[in-house]
C-alpha cells in the first residue's frame, strides 16, 4: 500500500477511536502488486505496402504478394476482484494472425484459447501440365500428346499452367483447469492442426520421372486430461493424451506425361496414412526439505495404430498380382517410458542431479509377404517382407556442482546411453560422454564459462548378412550405426561494467566426430562457430549495438561406385557468415523515437570429390541475405502514437540445382520448373497506436 503520512500514523496511535472514522482509500495503490484493477490495452492499427511477389519474405509473414494490407496488432488485460482476463492478437489482417485469451481466478480456475496461422510459400515461380492441381486426381489436358522425351512433348509450353508450391497451417487451441481444493485439480487441453496445400511430389515411370503439384490435408487432434494432487511435500499427477491424424487424401492419382506400356497411362500412390495414438502418464514427486532434495519420477504406457486401407497392388488392368495378403498394414507400436530424476543440496556449497530415463518401442506389427510392382509397369516376381523395427534405450546421467570459491564453480557431469534394437546391421550400442566446466567471475563485470567434453559411442557386431540382403556394400558404416569419437567445447565471455556504457560479450562452439573404424561411409566431421556481441548505451536515450558470427560446417565421405573398397572421397564444406547492427534513439524534440537496424548474411557451401578419375567439384550453393529496417514513432500523447516503418529486404541464391532447370530440361524429367531465389522487396507501413492504462 502506499506509505502512511507520520501525521496520520500518529493520531491512529494516539487515539484508538480513529479507527472507527471513515478514511479515504481512493487513492492508494498497491506498489507491490502485479498487476492493477482495470482495463490496459495497447493496440496498433496499420497500413502496409509491399512491392513484389516475394516466396521467402512472404514466408511466415504473410506478406507473400504485392499490393497494400492492413493488420492490427495489440494486447490487453483487464482486472477485478483477483479475476484476470489476458489477451494478444497479432497480425489481425494477415496470414500469419494469431489471437490468444487467457483468464481466470488465481489459484481458483483458470481458462485459454488460442487461435494462429502460419503461411509457408516455398515456390511461386513453379507451373504445372497437369490440370486441377489442387485436387487429389492429377490430369493431363485433352489435346496432350505423350512422348518418350521432354523434347518431343509438343503441348508442352502451351499447357503450363502456374501452380504455387504453398501451404497454410492453422491451429486451434482451447485449456481450463479447475481446482476443487487447495490440494486437488484437474486440467483439461485441447488443440486442432490443421495443414493443407500443394507440394512436390514425385512420379515415377519405369524410365522417367514427373514432378507433381500434389496437393495434401491434414488434420491433428490432440486431447489431454489430467488431475493432480498435491501437498505441501508431494504430489502426484495422471493423465491421458490422445492424438488422431486424419489425412483427407489417402492417394494421389496422376497420368504419366511420357509414353508408357499399356495400362500404365495412370498411376496412384499412397499418401501419409490415418493413424492415432493415445497414451497413459502417471508422475508424481516428495521433498526432502531435511535433506535438501526432491525426487520425482514419471511413468508411461502407450499405443500407436495405424489400419488405413492398402492400395492395390497396381491400377495397370495388365498386369495380373496376386491378392494382397492383408486390408491393411495392422500397424500397432506399444511405447513405454520411465524417467525418474533426483535433485540435491547435500552441501552448501554443492549440487548434485541424477537422471535416469528408459524407453521402449515394441513394433507389434504383423509380418507379411508382400509382391512387389515396378511402377505399375512391370511386376518384378520378387517378394518383399515388411519390417517391424523396434528398439530399447536406456539414459543414466549424474551432474555435479560445487562452489570452489565465491568466484568460481566447478561442474561435472557423466552420461551413459544404451541402445538396443533388431532388424538393422548393429543390434546394440553404448555411449559414454563426459564433461567439466568452470565458470569464474573475477569481478561483478566479467564472467567466463568454458565447458569441454568427450563422448565415445561403441558398437556391436556389424551384421554384414544384413547389409548384403538391403543391396548394400557389406564394408559400408552408417553414420548412425558406427563407432564415433566425439571432442567437444564450449567458451562463453561477457563483460559489462557498471562504470560504462559498454557490454561485451563473445561465444565460441567447437566439436569434432571422428568414425576412425569405417572405412566407406562418413568419416569425419567437424563444427566451429564464433559469435561477437556488443552494445554501447551512448546516452540514457540513445544506445547502439553490433553482433557477427561464423558458423562452419565440414565432413569427409569415402565411397565406392563397384560395391568395394573406397574408391572416390568427398569433402563438404559449409561456412555461415552474418552482421547486424542497430541504433535506438528515444525522444528526439521529446516526441519522436527512431530504431534502426541492418542485417546481412550469407552461406557458402562447397563439395569436393576425388576419385580414381580425377578431381571434379560441384558448384557452389550461395546464399545472400541483407535486410534494413527503419521504425519512427511520433508520440502524439499519452494515449496516441503514429509510427511509420521503412524496410528493404534482397534475398538471393545461386543453386546449381534449380538453376536452368525448366520443365523439357532434363529428357526424362518433367520438373515444375522451380528457380533460384532473387528476391528485391521493399515494405513501406504506417499505422496508429492505442495506449489504454488502468484508472
Amino acid at each position: 500500500m502506499k506509505q502512511v503520512k507520520l501525521p496520520v500514523l500518529a493520531t491512529l496511535l494516539v487515539s484508538p477511536m480513529a479507527f472507527a472514522q471513515d478514511v479515504d482509500t481512493s487513492n492508494w495503490k498497491c506498489e507491490y502488486c502485479p498487476f492493477e484493477d482495470g482495463y490496459r490495452g495497447d493496440y496498433d492499427v496499420g497500413a502496409t505496402g509491399v512491392s513484389d511477389d516475394s516466396a521467402y519474405f512472404g514466408n511466415a509473414t504473410g506478406y507473400d504478394e504485392s499490393g497494400a494490407y492492413a493488420n492490427v496488432d495489440g494486447d490487453g488485460s483487464y482486472k477485478s476482484d483477483n479475476q484476470q482476463v489476458e489477451w494478444f492478437i497479432e497480425d489481425l489482417g494477415l496470414d500469419s494472425r494469431v489471437v490468444t485469451l487467457d483468464g481466470g481466478k488465481q489459484g481458483r480456475y483458470g481458462y485459454s484459447f488460442g487461435w494462429s496461422e502460419l503461411p509457408y510459400r516455398r515456390f511461386i515461380t513453379t507451373s504445372t501440365v497437369h490440370t486441377d492441381a489442387g485436387n487429389a486426381t492429377l490430369n493431363l489436358p485433352s489435346d496432350w500428346v505423350r512422348a518418350p522425351l521432354t523434347s518431343g512433348m509438343a503441348a508442352l509450353g502451351s499447357s503450363l499452367v502456374p501452380q504455387a508450391i504453398e501451404s497454410d497451417r492453422q491451429a486451434l487451441e482451447l485449456g481450463g483447469f479447475f481446482n476443487a481444493t487447495k490440494n486437488l485439480g484437474i486440467r483439461a487441453d485441447y488443440r486442432r492442426l490443421a495443414n493443407d496445400g500443394v507440394r512436390i511430389r514425385g512420379g515415377a515411370g519405369f524410365t522417367n520421372a514427373a514432378q507433381l503439384a500434389g496437393p495434401f490435408e491434414h488434420v491433428t487432434d490432440e486431447v489431454e486430461l489430467g488431475i493432480r494432487y498435491g501437498g505441501n511435500k508431494a504430489f502426484v499427477d495422471l493423465s491421458f493424451y490422445l492424438s488422431d491424424f486424419q489425412n483427407e487424401y489417402q492417394a494421389l492419382t496422376w497420368q504419366n506425361p511420357f509414353t508408357t506400356g499399356a495400362g500404365a497411362e495412370t498411376s496412384a500412390m499412397a499418401q501419409a496414412p490415418d493413424n492415432q495414438f493415445q497414451q497413459v502418464r502417471l508422475s508424481g514427486g516428495y521433498s526432502f526439505p531435511e535433506w535438501r532434495t526432491v525426487i520425482s519420477a514419471t511413468a508411461a504406457v502407450g499405443e500407436i495404430e495405424q489400419t488405413a486401407a492398402f492400395l492395390p497392388y497396381t491400377t495397370n488392368p495388365n498386369i495380373s498380382a496376386d491378392a494382397l495378403p492383408r486390408s491393411n498394414l495392422g500397424g500397432s507400436v506399444d511405447t513405454s517410458n520411465i524417467h525418474v530424476s533426483l535433485n540435491s543440496r547435500p552441501f552448501k556449497r554443492a549440487r548434485l542431479r541424477l537422471n535416469y530415463r528408459y524407453d521402449e518401442r515394441d513394433n507389434q506389427t504383423p509380418i507379411e509377404t508382400y509382391n512387389r510392382v515396378i511402377v505399375d509397369s512391370i511386376l518384378s516376381g520378387d517378394l518383399q517382407t515388411n519390417v517391424p523395427y523396434s528398439y530399447e534405450r536406456n539414459r543414466f546421467e549424474v551432474i555435479g556442482d560445487y562452489d570452489l570459491l565465491k568466484t568460481l564453480r566447478i561442474s561435472g557431469g557423466y552420461e551413459r546411453r544404451e541402445l538396443d534394437r533388431d532388424f538393422l546391421e548393429v543390434n546394440s550400442q553404448e555411449e559414454d560422454i563426459g564433461y567439466g566446466r568452470l565458470r569464474w567471475r573475477p569481478t561483478a563485470a566479467l564472467e567466463i564459462d568454458g565447458r569441454y567434453g568427450t563422448a565415445r559411442r561403441d558398437i556391436g557386431e556389424y551384421n554384414t548378412d544384413i547389409a548384403i540382403a538391403a543391396g548394400q556394400n557389406p564394408i559400408l558404416r552408417k553414420y548412425n550405426l558406427a563407432y564415433r569419437f566425439r571432442e567437444f567445447g564450449e567458451l562463453r565471455a561477457s563483460w559489462s561494467p557498471a562504470e560504462t556504457p559498454i557490454a561485451l560479450s563473445f561465444t565460441a562452439l567447437l566439436a569434432e566426430d571422428n568414425y576412425t573404424r569405417s572405412e566407406l561411409g562418413l568419416l569425419s566431421g567437424e563444427e566451429n562457430s564464433y559469435t561477437f556481441d556488443f552494445s554501447w548505451f551512448m546516452t540514457p536515450k540513445a544506445s547502439l549495438y553490433f553482433n557477427a558470427g561464423v558458423e562452419a560446417l565440414e565432413s569427409e565421405q569415402a565411397g565406392s561406385a563397384l560395391s568395394g573398397p573406397a574408391d572416390w572421397l568427398a569433402s563438404n564444406d559449409d561456412e555461415f557468415t552474418s552482421f547486424g547492427a542497430g541504433l535506438i534513439v528515444n525522444d528526439i524534440a521529446d516526441k519522436f523515437d527512431l530504431r534502426l537496424n541492418v542485417l546481412t548474411s550469407s552461406g557458402e557451401s562447397k563439395i569436393n570429390i576425388d576419385s580414381l578419375n580425377g578431381a571434379d567439384q560441384f558448384p557452389n550453393l550461395e546464399t545472400d541475405l541483407n535486410r534494413v529496417n527503419l521504425e519512427l514513432v511520433y508520440r502524439r500523447s499519452e494515449t496516441m502514437d503514429f509510427t511509420f516503418n521503412a524496410s528493404y529486404q534482397q534475398f538471393e541464391t545461386a543453386d546449381w540445382q534449380l538453376s536452368g532447370v525448366t520443365p523439357n530440361a532434363v529428357p526424362l524429367l518433367l520438373s515444375l520448373g522451380a528457380e533460384p531465389y532473387d528476391e528485391d522487396t521493399f515494405i513501406v507501413g504506417i499505422g496508429v497506436r492505442f495506449h489504454r492504462a488502468p484508472k
